[in-house]
């Protein structure tokens, strides 16, 4: 966790282990930092202005997406099959994990928006139109997922 703090007396930095004269001091990992000291070990990207939060591993200080891209648990998409980066944003239904290109109505391929309704069926999502000609047609009663 990244709090930032005024600078009462000076401390030692541990990125480059001098004095912090700057206003705002990081402390993150029971140390403080300068802004410009504290950085992804992969990315170099400034982790108090990415967010609040920083993950360490094997001696390593990450931001989000370098950690999950180096120990994130992968999987594949429910509709196309293909890899999923751990960084990479999904969608869920039920325990089917999709890519958000994917994420989609497999029978008319209608892109499904937030607060959509789209139904289950054998792991196939239906949008509502072709989920309602479903039940006309073949009696079939896939579970709802909002």
């Amino acid at each position: 966790m990244l709090s930032v703090q005024p600078d009462t007396k000076p401390k030692g930095c541990a990125g480059c282990n001098r004095k912090i004269k700057d206003r705002y001091l990081l402390k993150a990992l029971d140390k403080y930092w300068h802004e410009d000291c504290l950085k992804c070990a992969c990315c170099d990207c400034r982790l108090g202005e990415v967010g609040s939060t920083l993950y360490t591993k094997a001696n390593l200080i990450l931001c989000r997406r370098d950690y999950l891209r180096l120990f994130g648990v992968t999987g594949n998409c429910a509709a196309c099959s293909k890899l999923i980066p751990a960084f990479e944003m999904v969608m869920r239904a039920k325990d089917n994990v999709y890519h958000l290109d994917c994420f989609a109505c497999q029978l008319c391929n209608q892109r499904f928006c937030v607060g959509d309704k789209f139904f289950l069926k054998n792991n196939m999502i239906l949008c509502q139109t072709d989920y309602e000609e479903g039940l006309m047609k073949e009696g079939y009663a896939p579970q709802l997922i909002v």
